[in-house]
């Protein structure tokens, strides 16, 4: 089973709110998931992230795939460190 850490859509139309959660691949964007992470809203300025990064840590070390937006989130938020090449 591939499992990722991706954003699920939830709020009105035009006043998106997002969830970071822990999913199976094949289930749909706001379907199914194992496990909340965090959540994400843009509307506020700044925009607020928050993640509980023993939960995030803890799935990445299982092999959960953040999707690109997430990982960026991750970044942004400390949780996985900037790799310099």
């Amino acid at each position: 089973m591939a499992v990722e850490i991706r954003l699920a859509r939830h709020g009105a139309k035009g006043k998106p709110f997002y969830r970071i959660v822990v999913a199976d691949a094949r289930s749909p964007r706001d379907g199914k998931f194992i496990d909340r992470v965090g959540h994400y809203d843009p509307r506020k300025e700044p925009s607020e992230i928050k993640v509980d990064a023993e939960k995030a840590r803890e799935w990445l070390r299982k092999g959960a795939q953040p999707t690109d937006q997430v990982r960026n989130l991750l970044k942004i938020s400390g949780v996985l460190q900037e790799e310099k090449r």
